[in-house]
């Protein structure tokens, strides 16, 4: 952990986990100089545990759920410094932007907290359709609160302000598993919380060829998937598919 005066703004890098041993070793590795390290873990059965010890993480408990929000706010609620940065089990950090982050709560006219980019990879390319991704993943720990619900965004008490996107050496690495398989696997567990989410809804067939396709070209065109060859035009499909099943599976529901 970084050695600083007890005068010196501090920051708690906090992550929550769950059988996250896979990527885990080099995220803690990026975390390292940081004051702390918070792992809010649910009760992993894999080496998780023993990887976070390693690197001196302090553990906190939490039980086992679907979804990681009610975890990251309570890694965020257990974090000693005043300033946090939420990392995710698959995000490693950049030198850089660790030391712009200090550099920036020494200032007196720092925000309350900061949306950060973030770099993805599909079908093992950089995708610059999916960038700059923007995450508000550090803030004052006392002016964030993150609601349980899947795909929420962070309450912030005071002002945010925005890395440019530019700054690609400040961006996040994103390791998730972004093959087409996980991809899909992601598109039926995270539907399922979206439509408990929304609710039972019936829909036009209209509505089938013109809100998929809208996320399609969104991704596609918009955004710019184009100029990421076939897997932008994987992705795009695959993000058209996801709104498919959304709507197939609030249809479904009100048939039940």
């Amino acid at each position: 952990m970084a050695e600083q005066s007890p005068l010196e703004p501090r920051i708690s890098a906090v992550l929550n986990t769950y059988n996250a041993a896979a990527r885990l070793e080099e995220v803690l590795r990026s975390l390292e100089k940081f004051d702390e390290i918070v792992v809010c873990d649910m009760h992993s059965d894999d080496e998780t545990r023993s990887i976070a010890r390693r690197f001196g993480a302090r553990i906190v408990d939490h039980e086992r759920c679907s979804i990681c929000e009610p975890a990251r706010n309570a890694a965020i609620r257990a974090a000693r410094c005043p300033w946090v940065l939420i990392v995710d089990a698959d995000e490693v950090v950049p030198d850089a932007l660790r030391e712009y982050l200090y550099g920036l709560i020494r200032r007196p006219d720092a925000p309350a907290a900061l949306r950060l980019p973030r770099k993805n990879y599909f079908m093992g390319r950089f995708m610059r359709c999916l960038y700059p991704d923007y995450i508000t993943r550090f803030a004052r720990r006392d002016c964030i609160d993150w609601p349980p619900t899947i795909h929420a965004q962070p309450r912030i008490e005071g002002r945010v302000d925005t890395v440019p996107r530019e700054r690609t050496d400040l961006a996040f690495v994103h390791r998730a598993d972004n093959s087409v398989g996980a991809r899909l696997r992601k598109t039926d567990l995270y539907t399922d919380q979206e439509t408990l989410r929304r609710g039972a809804r019936s829909y036009s067939a209209a509505a089938y060829l013109l809100k998929p396709f809208s996320r399609f070209f969104h991704t596609y065109v918009q955004k710019g998937g184009f100029r990421d060859g076939i897997p932008g035009l994987v992705w795009a499909m695959l993000n058209a598919f996801y709104k498919f099943v959304t709507l197939a599976k609030q249809e479904e529901q009100t048939r039940l």
